[in-house]
């Protein structure tokens, strides 16, 4: 018998339908767990030799270069998903990079040391620096708040920092943490539970943003920063990363903060009236990793409410979300808040959410609604995932902490002590000195501290010796080329799909195992393969002078007193990248604009960012842009222009819009007989005006994703599928697909994912499971052989998962072939134990249209010890609802001596 992935390669099955899950895995014993991959024929397992640190990155199990979905942890080394069909190729990653093997080092890297790179000026105003006011802190907690979902309810726990002696109502900060561990204590190995159990206590992360609280409370803003634990113990199974019920946590603290602004203050807890009230029309959110998705999603719930029954929020919304400060936060549905101004921190050295995709949060804003809003993207060079948090920074928290860049590496870039990373009081700093510039520019609307989020190019010297890039779309810019929209490329250089799997056609070749080489710009939703529509222009030159010529499809007014401004990226370690800009007017006037010169981003054996630096040219006096020369002058080299814009210094408000707001629902279908009929695709659109979205349906089973642009309008219910469900009268498995909704333009997007199920509704055939030798001398095979009494429409997985036989003796790890166990299940042979007390070792074999009988076998070997007569037990099931239960089988093996 061989491994589950040997069958299938053999078979060189590609297709077939996802197997129905089974039962929930239980988590293997520490005792007899193989390390690797391996599977029970209904889930497929991966153990790491060492604990996988929580974060807040899924942990996601690929087939090549196919994502097959997020894992569900079963213990800190395992992680398990319903078996997807025949794969070959499996790996896990998270965050982009790969779990199960060590990094592919990059050959090309730079020579060690790395240089940080120059300092920019410094601002005239710096955020960083404290206000005239003191501070007092306190906490509160409250009943518990029921979620939908969740069995138990979340805490409403909650660290209060406000100014002393501030006259009148403040604006409000409210910080929200990321998924890190629940509990710690005794349950370390079961890290994501709530409530704690006995012997273990909550692990505190919502009092890991102090620095930046006092900081803001010196300057006049209340802050609360909330506690998230009892999500983090309970989102492992949600399909949204846990956004929807973050959101509705902060929407919660939010209403009883509006409740203690008014009559109900007198009954407010003890740190809240000793702050000044809050003012709620004035509110800034912030948070750090799962908890910036989150906060979005809550800027997203407080303009148009969620579904009713998907949210734990009481009551209408009476505040307004001023502004965002999000920090290494993931973004898995790729839809953030368009109208509300935000700034994103991209941590260089982030080994959590190492693809930065947080970038999606400026990119994935252009062209949906009237970007007036500042989305600002900040790179802090040398800066990790977790030490924005002292609970998550070893020395300062109260819990176990680490590095989430691996102390014990050798990298130039990122490993503690090098001239590039940032110690933890060094990083936690400059943290709280660009949450207060988020707060100064957002809330306060001070345009003299604008320039450190705008790509102005200038620092804060409180944030010293950090070094922080900008770039930023929306606010005092129009556009001048925008690579998604019509553009005629001629020249050197071409016009590139920021994600298409095709190498001819992506901006970028793919990554190596190593999986650090993929720029935060070119991230697909949800990691899917193929999105049209997005686009940038690739550039590449061996000579000087190498032009590429931009034609939009209309010409562009410019003019004012602005700047050319353009998002470009160069290859990281690279120096010296200089490019000249001409624009040509619309009565074909050229104008030589200047040249821009740029270094890459540091690089390392591990760490390659591909990420844009905004550079601006005076516009000489043209008053409009009908085309766009780029003029390569160094020797050679290539730069990706994502986009340009007509920039212009100010901050205008960013008057939010209505936009209607739409929610994918689940669907289940029944096949049918014969014909075809279209699926229609459950959604919720709410609000006013049409817009654009972008739909994904990915097939679980074989990678397939279809996608299509589709029109919404309020009041809508469903959407047509522009392709077919075909109905036969043969039995199959259930199909499962997985269904993305992506804002294109003049929506938002709330539920972004959800369940697609077409039901097989044939009868399953007859199954006839004979044995071909049943009872065998030890030395012998042991065979079953299965037989299905009509055809079927697809492969159909059959597995015997090893159950104990009763009171007899039986059969073990030392009995069979040892080549035998380790293929089919990763077990050693020593020591000696029964079969069914290893966890998911099961037989299994694949029925095919074509061959409607296969067999199941166990090897055994002789020994020269006398024994009784041993068994074995194998519980079948099979892929499909009907053939959840499909009863058992036994075997025995008699002593050879006995013969």
């Amino acid at each position: 018998m061989r491994s589950i992935l040997a069958v299938a390669l053999a078979l060189g099955l590609t297709g077939g339908s996802l197997a129905a899950a089974g039962p929930a895995a239980a988590a293997p014993s520490a005792t007899t767990a193989a390390v690797g991959w391996r599977t029970d024929g209904n889930t497929v397992i991966w153990r790491s030799p060492d604990a996988v640190p929580v974060g807040d990155a899924a942990i996601e199990f690929w087939a090549g270069d196919r994502r097959l979905g997020a894992a569900r942890r079963l213990d800190s080394h395992t992680f398990a998903l319903p078996w997807p069909g025949p794969v070959t190729g499996l790996s896990a990653r998270a965050g982009g990079r790969r779990l199960d093997q060590a990094p592919v080092p990059n050959r090309s890297a730079a020579p060690r040391p790395v240089a940080p790179g120059p300092q920019h000026p410094a601002n005239p105003v710096d955020p960083g620096r404290p206000g005239p006011y003191g501070t007092r802190t306190g906490e509160y907690s409250l009943p518990a708040l029921p979620l939908p979902g969740y069995p138990a309810p979340v805490e409403m726990r909650a660290l209060v920092t406000a100014p002393r002696g501030a006259a009148g109502p403040r604006p409000l900060v409210v910080f929200l943490h990321g998924r890190h561990a629940s509990c710690y204590g005794e349950a370390d190995s079961a890290p994501y539970v709530w409530p704690c159990p006995a012997g273990s206590r909550p692990v505190p992360s919502y009092r890991g943003y102090q620095q930046a609280q006092q900081l803001l409370a010196s300057q006049g803003y209340v802050t609360v920063s909330i506690s998230a634990n009892g999500i983090n113990g309970q989102d492992e199974s949600d399909s949204d990363g846990g956004a929807q019920e973050r959101s509705s946590l902060v929407r919660a603290h939010l209403a009883r903060w509006a409740d203690w602004a008014g009559r109900d203050r007198a009954s407010a807890p003890a740190a809240v009236r000793a702050a000044p009230p809050a003012e709620l029309q004035r509110v800034l959110l912030v948070g750090h990793s799962r908890g910036g998705e989150g906060v979005n999603r809550a800027a997203v719930d407080s303009l148009a409410p969620p579904p009713r029954g998907q949210d734990g929020a009481p009551g209408p919304t009476r505040w307004t979300v001023r502004g965002l400060m999000l920090i290494g936060p993931t973004t898995f549905g790729q839809n953030p808040a368009p109208d509300v101004p935000a700034a994103v921190l991209l941590p260089g050295c982030d080994n959590d959410v190492a693809d930065l995709s947080g970038q999606m949060y400026v990119d994935a804003t252009r062209g949906v609604s009237s970007g007036r809003a500042l989305h600002s993207a900040l790179l802090m060079v040398g800066a990790n995932h977790n030490f924005f948090n002292t609970e998550w920074t070893p020395g300062q928290a109260a819990a176990p902490a680490g590095d989430d860049f691996p102390p014990d590496g050798d990298d130039p870039v990122c490993s503690p002590g090098t001239a590039t990373r940032l110690t933890a009081a060094q990083q936690q700093r400059a943290g709280a000195t660009y949450v207060a510039t988020a707060a100064r520019v957002f809330v306060a609307g001070d345009d003299r501290a604008r320039p450190l989020l705008d790509g102005t190019g200038v620092r804060a010297p409180s944030a010293d010796p950090a070094r922080v890039l900008s770039h930023a779309v929306g606010a005092g810019r129009s556009p001048v080329v925008l690579p998604d929209e019509p553009l005629t490329v001629t020249g050197s250089g071409r016009l590139c799909d920021q994600v298409d799997p095709d190498p001819e056609h992506a901006c970028l070749p793919p990554a190596d195992d190593s999986f650090w080489g993929l720029s935060p710009h070119f991230i697909g939703l949800d990691l899917t393969a193929d999105e049209p529509g997005r686009r940038a222009v690739a550039m590449s030159w061996s000579r000087p002078g190498a032009a590429t010529t931009l034609r939009p499809a209309r010409s562009r007014p410019v003019g004012g007193g602005g700047e050319l401004a353009l998002r470009l990226i160069v290859p990281p370690g690279s120096t010296g990248t200089r490019v000249g800009v001409v624009a040509t007017d619309t009565r074909g006037c050229a104008v030589d604009l200047g040249t821009v010169a740029l270094d890459g981003l540091p690089l390392s054996p591990t760490l390659r960012r591909y990420w844009a630096q905004e550079v601006r040219l005076p516009l000489r006096g043209l008053t409009s842009i009908a085309e766009l020369r780029l003029v390569p002058r160094s020797d050679s080299g290539s730069a990706w222009l994502i986009d340009a814009w007509d920039w212009r210094p100010g901050l205008p408000a960013p008057r939010p819009v209505a936009l209607p707001r739409v929610d994918a629902g689940d669907l289940t279908i029944s096949e049918g007989d014969d014909g075809e009929r279209t699926a229609q695709i459950p959604v919720r659109v709410s609000g006013r005006g049409d817009g654009q979205v972008r739909l994904f349906l990915e097939d679980w089973s074989t990678g397939l994703t279809r996608t299509w642009p589709a029109t919404v309008r309020p009041g809508q219910v469903r959407i047509p599928a522009p392709f077919p469900v075909t109905g036969d009268r043969l039995y199959g498995s259930d199909e499962m697909l997985r269904l993305r909704v992506k804002a294109v333009r003049g929506v938002q997007v709330g539920g972004w994912i959800s369940r697609v199920e077409v039901r097989d509704d044939d009868p399953a055939p007859e199954v006839t499971v004979d044995p071909v030798a049943g009872s065998v001398v030890e030395g012998g095979t042991l065979r079953w052989r299965v037989t299905f009494s009509a055809g079927i429409e697809g492969p159909v997985f059959v597995s015997g998962a090893v159950r104990p036989p009763g009171a007899d003796p039986e059969l073990s790890t030392t009995d069979v072939d040892p080549a035998w166990l380790m293929d089919t299940g990763g077990y050693e042979a020593e020591p000696s134990r029964p079969l069914s007390e290893l966890d998911f070792l099961s037989l299994f074999a694949v029925i095919t249209p074509d061959r409607l009988s296969t067999e199941m076998s166990v090897p055994t070997i002789a020994d020269q010890a006398p024994e009784p007569v041993e068994r074995i037990r194998l519980a079948l099931s099979g892929s499909g609802r009907a053939l959840e239960d499909m009863g058992s089988v036994t075997g025995s093996v008699t002593d050879a001596a006995s013969r």
